[in-house]
């Protein structure tokens, strides 16, 4: 099993001493929170499932075990834009939010949550290898939603991270008009709630820590009047789910990596300071 990156340790001590200098006075100290939306890509990534409740018996011919991989899974976002126009279904698109404090005018600190959503392309071809039922498969196959396979983190991918914050001024017009740029690297967990098809047989599970994070995010932040910003960033990220559960009652799991592209919008208020 994987371990979680030493580069989140680091991130949290090396946050934890840097808050705790003489030059970061709380008078310089400003709280901000930001709400938007986010569009993101996935590169191909290769998917484990495995019955845990016969992994003793990794030959049995029981018609519930399974033990395979697919390999070069395509997978895409699914924005959901068309539910904005209504109030009530403004947590059901692709959103996001940060909870931040900028120690001073060019260090901070962030709590980011990504509400992504990744969904395995129905009918794709892919390789398969590995066994179910008893038997041994090597070779290609239909992801077929009907009869075999539909995976997606739709409610949602949910990337869980806490950034470093540096904040460069580029032009600053007045008080009211303020152009930077900022480089958020960080580290967190994923925290899915997966809906998976398997065999027929359909599961829409529990929220719960599947993986690790890590990832930067750096774009511009203009901010106007005295407490209102908006960012617009581009964001990669390495995400490792380690274990995705499938076919409920913690009988089976599936595990899978990949890369992420996004671009978000946001839009801010700043507290203090």
């Amino acid at each position: 099993m994987r371990k979680f990156p030493l580069s989140f340790l680091l991130i949290i001590t090396g946050l934890g001493l840097f808050s705790q200098t003489d030059s970061l006075k709380k008078k310089h100290r400003q709280w901000y929170v930001t709400w938007g939306y986010t569009r993101a890509a996935y590169s191909k990534s290769t998917i484990h499932f495995q019955d845990l409740s016969n992994k003793y018996h990794e030959y049995t011919k029981q018609n519930n075990y399974y033990d395979f991989t697919l390999y070069n899974v395509k997978a895409a976002d699914q924005a959901d834009f068309d539910k904005l126009g209504d109030v009530i279904n403004i947590t059901i698109p692709q959103y996001v939010f940060r909870i931040g404090c900028m120690l001073n005018n060019k260090w901070g600190i962030e709590l980011n949550y990504d509400h992504t959503k990744y969904v395995v392309n129905d009918w794709q071809r892919a390789r398969i290898k590995g066994q179910i039922s008893g038997n041994y498969i090597d070779g290609d196959t239909i992801l077929s939603p009907d009869d075999f396979l539909h995976f997606e983190h739709t409610d949602g991918a949910n990337f869980w991270m806490l950034n470093a914050v540096r904040k460069v001024q580029l032009y600053k017009r007045s008080k009211n008009f303020i152009l930077s740029w900022v480089l958020k690297p960080g580290a967190g967990i994923v925290f899915p709630r997966t809906d998976v098809t398997l065999f027929g047989e359909h599961l829409n599970n529990r929220w719960h820590v599947a993986g690790w994070i890590v990832g930067v995010e750096s774009g511009l932040r203009m901010e106007f009047f005295k407490h209102g910003f908006f960012e617009l960033v581009g964001k990669g990220s390495y995400a490792d789910y380690m274990q995705v559960l499938v076919l409920g009652k913690g009988n089976g799991k599936a595990s899978h990596h990949f890369f992420t592209g996004q671009v978000t919008a946001t839009l801010g208020m700043k507290f203090g300071g």
